[in-house]
């Protein structure tokens, strides 16, 4: 079929999936493929979930939408389980990351205005990768993707990730910043894994700054790396979280989540959203919850991980090919020399859906229901595709 009518926005692969089931998925000729990118990190029940398929049912049988000019009884419960998993106290529900975000700026330019702060300013990544709305643009540290889209939002200071004498230097000279914000791992920039200490390190300087730290999990998030948040996995607490992508498992649903002073910013009038929230997303992300924790897939996650990792590293350590395995849970990239652009496309050809980040670096984020015969397929598969590489 023709696309003539879609704007130009993506280069798509050439093949058309029409069902899913677990970590498989079948195209329009009946091919079946191993999806080791869940949606780009949203598909982390799989696809087909019973579980899911019978909340969504059911909820499309009562009630889709409202509105959140009333109360919604299934986004109260979503929130309160939300905050109970990341220590937070107050959510706020949106339809994406890029909203969740959006909503985080917001509430620390508006923290920063209450303190008489008038031109609020936020430290964000280089590399980072937050979303394309234009504030959400702006906070990327990605000039490829902004290029052309300027004016640009201004108020964001740009430091190296994973450099905590940079966010010292700042603290030192730029008295106008309110923020901190940083994806704990930084996905689209090639799974890049800060050393150990530095999200705590984070934490201790906008602690004596009077900062907030605001930690983006919408890639990160819910079981990916082996934690419910990566931020966990240091023992430290932001002040402000966004969460999307696996919440919904393909329903569109985004949060930001905040606690302690940063909780009570937003009043009546200073936010909002029309479709944020409503009963049909609160309803499948529930149903996402209850999914992870009464299958044990976040535990899951850091063992099958750390076992796919050892696995594709005992296989493929001595490519001349490969330069670094890393990652954490099942976030996991694998690290090439030089830029193979066509490697997604050969992977495509063997039934295999991955992603290439940064030009040279293979992202996998398969389903959190990936089984061991599957993850071993996986690992064949890749091994398969990268000495034909190498070989080429």
């Amino acid at each position: 079929m023709a696309n003539d009518h879609l704007m130009n926005t993506y280069p798509r692969l050439p093949v058309a999936f029409v069902k899913g089931e677990g970590v498989w998925l079948w195209d329009d000729k009946d091919h079946l493929y191993l999806d080791a990118l869940s949606g780009i990190g949203v598909c982390a029940l799989g696809h087909a979930h019973p579980a899911l398929a019978r909340a969504l049912a059911e909820q499309a049988g009562t009630l889709l939408h409202t509105s959140n000019l009333y109360r919604i009884p299934l986004q109260e419960r979503l929130a309160e389980r939300l905050c109970d998993l990341a220590d937070m106290d107050r959510a706020f529900f949106c339809n994406s990351g890029a909203e969740a975000v959006e909503a985080a700026i917001k509430l620390a330019r508006l923290y920063g205005h209450r303190r008489d702060i008038s031109e609020p300013a936020i430290v964000v990544m280089e590399n980072a990768f937050h979303g394309r709305t234009l504030a959400t643009l702006s906070a990327t540290g990605n000039r490829k993707v902004q290029a052309g889209f300027e004016p640009l939002v201004k108020g964001f200071i740009r430091a190296p990730f994973d450099d905590i004498e940079a966010l010292h230097t700042i603290a030192e000279h730029t008295p106008n910043v309110v923020a901190v914000l940083l994806e704990p791992i930084q996905g689209e920039a090639g799974i890049r894994v800060p050393s150990p200490g530095y999200l705590r390190a984070v934490r201790e300087i906008c602690d004596r700054q009077g900062w907030l730290f605001m930690a983006d999990e919408i890639q990160t998030g819910l079981g990916r790396t082996g934690k419910w948040f990566a931020y966990q996995h240091e023992g430290v607490t932001p002040d402000v979280i966004t969460v999307a992508k696996a919440l919904g498992n393909g329903m569109p649903i985004g949060a930001c989540l905040a606690r302690g002073p940063a909780a009570e910013v937003f009043t009546p009038g200073s936010h909002a959203t029309t479709f944020g929230g409503n009963p049909l997303a609160c309803r499948a992300a529930l149903a996402v919850l209850d999914v992870l924790e009464g299958e044990g897939l976040v535990e899951q996650a850091a063992t099958l991980g750390e076992r796919l990792r050892a696995g594709l590293q005992e296989a493929l350590g001595e490519s001349p090919l490969v330069e670094e395995i890393r990652g954490r849970g099942l976030m996991l990239g694998i690290v090439l020399h030089r830029p193979c652009p066509d490697l997604v496309r050969r992977a495509l050809d063997h039934r295999l859906l991955v992603s290439l980040q940064a030009e040279r670096v293979i992202r996998l984020l398969p389903p959190l229901v990936l089984g061991e015969e599957e993850a071993y397929q996986l690992m064949t598969i890749l091994e398969t595709v990268i000495r034909e590489y190498e070989a080429a």
